[in-house]
């Protein structure tokens, strides 16, 4: 799978100085050896010294650049209120977004007055075709299975825009399955203690958010929202089975849905939504569009208003006064991910204003912290990891010659986006006023709906990005067989000018290197050169990487951050493939970049146990046990201490730190997982 590198859960928190450049030795603890737990050998000082705070669910060291980020994007976000820009301008649209959300006065003072005409279109819905009509007015871009890992909508449906499948040269609509509030379909269908216990608590919530919008006779509309929650939930298929792009590849014909997924008028959803010339759709999950349209026709209509009514709530929550904020805070920050208090509404204009606008800030961001200089040693770096997957393939053994040739076609044409995008998006059009936090955020979600439908059916544009240059994260976009490295990333701790190559290669080079390797993963080898999926593999190569990949999946079934809950391999199998090839590729590179010069040491360590410190340090986290249980149930990425334990399946790991076969992580050669 292409997706994020970084889990949505880090969240930032206040950055150490760093003391040295390379990598902290002042956050390792010695007295553990490296073969026994190699994450606490890197991090043991860190761990036992760091304290989340009140306002997190989690805190981590990525979360030292996403906090310099945050506070550079605050002060261009300020510079741009202070100025005074223009009417019409980017700046002015920055400045308007800010100030709205930060006028709690006048949010107060409006209450729920622009909450209330959706309310009233919704209370209006008379019969299945009204219905229909409401739930494709909501349809949204917002999903993106593939290059950020986003399955979740509360939508009944979301969309997405992308290269298509099959006409890679254009761009087409992908459907998926949505309609939940709560993570994921297991939250719903568990019959654990927790997950009995955290529906208790969401049917209360649900009972107060739409107290707090007027409503009467809440208990029984919650229990009526949950109920039907519950039955859509049922008809999702895993988040484990998302990840199969076989499986997704459906293009259905509007005449398709009504003779496939009966229930739902799709005429009239399709009409509603804006698409009713479009004629084929991608349907991502074809049995959850059958069991959902199904559940349109056979739930009770009032079942269907009262969720429409409840979703719309807490989808804006954010632009309604204070007590809604409050209270969605309670339940999704408290009770889903065990943070005890709320950011201070500053950060969190920061944050809307980033999401709304991103590229209109992210062209200041570039522009002020990105010089020429650091794009050009990022991109010799990448030039080395890519030069060093071009040796590895050409050295397996396992792989025919044929299937050779294809895989170094995708590191031929691969793109490697560095910093920030060659384009940006443009923002005229989409009005923003100062005194209108909730018309700002229905008018944005609209204004970029639009943006992707009028992009249907024209030419693919295979050097765009999917993150903007403040985003502290990486990305690999399999459908333009491209790379995102954003500029927010490419600093210190994980790249630094003036630290050794080890480090630097051991940090942010094992990055790159994760990212590239996802052209070739479980769902990379999917897709050719040209994005297009097309099987490129040999049957045989094909079953000598399934073999490979199945014993990382087991490794990783066996680590238990609860003694009732496992780490999910086939889940997190494509980030754990990215690991185990990202690091070996960028120990190639790094050697390489030596020229047969001895590395400086520090601190008495060599070369190569540097590159693999800086590894396992770039996975120090601590998160809420809340917050680390959500993750290893949703997130396809593995909880950091599993990820700094994939050197285990590395030969140069071993004879670095001189592991023995009698410590916990030692695998015999024959048990270490080698792909690439």
């Amino acid at each position: 799978m292409r997706m994020a590198l970084i889990s949505l859960l880090l969240a930032p928190v206040c950055a150490h100085a760093r003391k040295t450049h390379g990598i902290a030795v002042e956050n390792m603890d010695r007295s553990v050896r490296p073969g026994d737990n190699f994450y606490e050998y890197c991090n043991g000082a860190w761990l036992e010294r760091t304290e989340i705070p009140a306002d997190r669910a989690a805190v981590g060291v990525f979360n030292e650049l996403d906090e310099l980020s945050n506070k550079r994007t605050a002060g261009l976000i300020e510079e741009a209120v202070k100025s005074n820009p223009p009417a019409g301008t980017e700046a002015r649209k920055i400045a308007d977004l800010y100030n709205s959300f930060m006028n709690e006065a006048v949010l107060e003072q409006k209450g729920t007055s622009a909450l209330k005409p959706h309310l009233e279109r919704i209370a209006a819905i008379k019969d299945r075709r009204n219905l229909a009509r409401a739930l494709g007015e909501s349809l949204r871009a917002d999903v993106d299975p593939l290059n950020n890992t986003n399955y979740h909508t509360a939508n009944i449906f979301g969309m997405w825009v992308a290269p298509g499948f099959v006409d890679y040269q254009h761009y087409t609509p992908y459907l998926l399955q949505g309609g939940l509030q709560l993570p994921d379909r297991e939250y719903y269908l568990s019959d654990s203690e927790r997950m009995r216990e955290i529906r208790a608590k969401y049917k209360a919530h649900v009972a107060t958010m739409l107290k707090l919008a007027g409503f009467s006779d809440v208990d029984a509309r919650a229990q009526r929202i949950l109920d039907l929650e519950h039955a859509i939930a049922e008809k999702h298929i895993p988040l484990a089975e998302n990840e199969d792009i076989h499986k997704a590849n459906n293009l259905w014909t509007q005449a398709d849905f009504a003779k496939n997924a009966p229930g739902l008028d799709w005429a009239e959803y399709f009409n509603a939504a804006g698409l009713a010339q479009q004629q084929t759709f991608d349907v991502w999950q074809p049995s959850a569009f059958e069991g959902e349209s199904a559940l349109v026709a056979s739930a009770p209509l009032d079942s269907w208003k009262d969720l429409l009514a409840y979703h719309l709530i807490e989808s804006y929550a954010g632009g309604l006064p204070k007590a809604f904020s409050d209270e969605h805070f309670e339940f999704f920050g408290k009770t889903l991910s065990g943070t005890p208090q709320q950011r201070p509404r500053e950060q969190r204009g920061v944050y809307l204003v980033s999401d709304i606008l991103g590229d209109a800030v992210g062209k200041i961001y570039a522009q002020r912290y990105f010089p020429p200089e650091a794009k050009q040693r990022a991109q010799e770096m990448v030039a080395n990891i890519i030069a060093a997957f071009r040796k590895r393939i050409d050295a397996l053994t396992w792989m025919d010659p044929k299937t050779k040739a294809e895989a170094q076609a995708k590191l031929n044409t691969l793109y490697v986006g560095i910093g920030y995008p060659e384009a940006w998006h443009s923002y005229e059009g989409l009005e923003i006023k100062a005194d209108d936090l909730f018309g700002n955020m229905w008018q944005a979600e609209l204004f970029e709906y639009h943006r992707q439908i009028d992009r249907l059916g024209k030419d693919a544009d295979r050097h765009e990005w999917s993150m903007t240059p403040q985003t502290v994260n990486a990305v690999n976009l399999p459908l333009q067989n491209a790379l995102n490295f954003p500029a927010a990333i490419l600093q210190p701790p994980f790249f630094d000018a003036q630290a050794p190559a080890a480090a630097n290669y051991g940090a942010i080079g094992t990055i790159i290197g994760h990212e590239i390797s996802h052209t070739f993963d479980t769902e990379g080898s999917t897709f050719d050169s040209l994005g297009r999926v097309r099987n490129w593999w040999t049957d045989a190569d094909l079953k000598h990487f399934e073999e490979a990949t199945a014993k990382l999946a087991a490794q990783y079934d066996t680590y238990k951050p609860f003694p009732d809950l496992s780490v999910n391999g086939k889940l997190t199998l494509a980030e754990n493939i990215a690991d185990v090839a990202g690091i070996a590729a960028a120990f190639d590179g790094y050697r390489a970049s030596l020229a047969d010069k001895p590395a400086p040491p520090q601190e008495g360590f060599n070369g190569d146990q540097q590159f693999f410190i800086a590894f396992g340090q770039n996975w120090a986290r601590k998160a809420r046990p809340a917050a680390l249980r959500r993750q290893v149930m949703t997130d396809p990425h593995a909880p950091g201490e599993y990820r700094a334990f994939t050197v285990r399946n590395i030969d140069g790991w071993y004879s670095s730190f001189e592991v023995k076969p009698d410590e916990k992580l030692y695998l015999a050669p024959a048990d270490r997982v080698r792909i690439w």
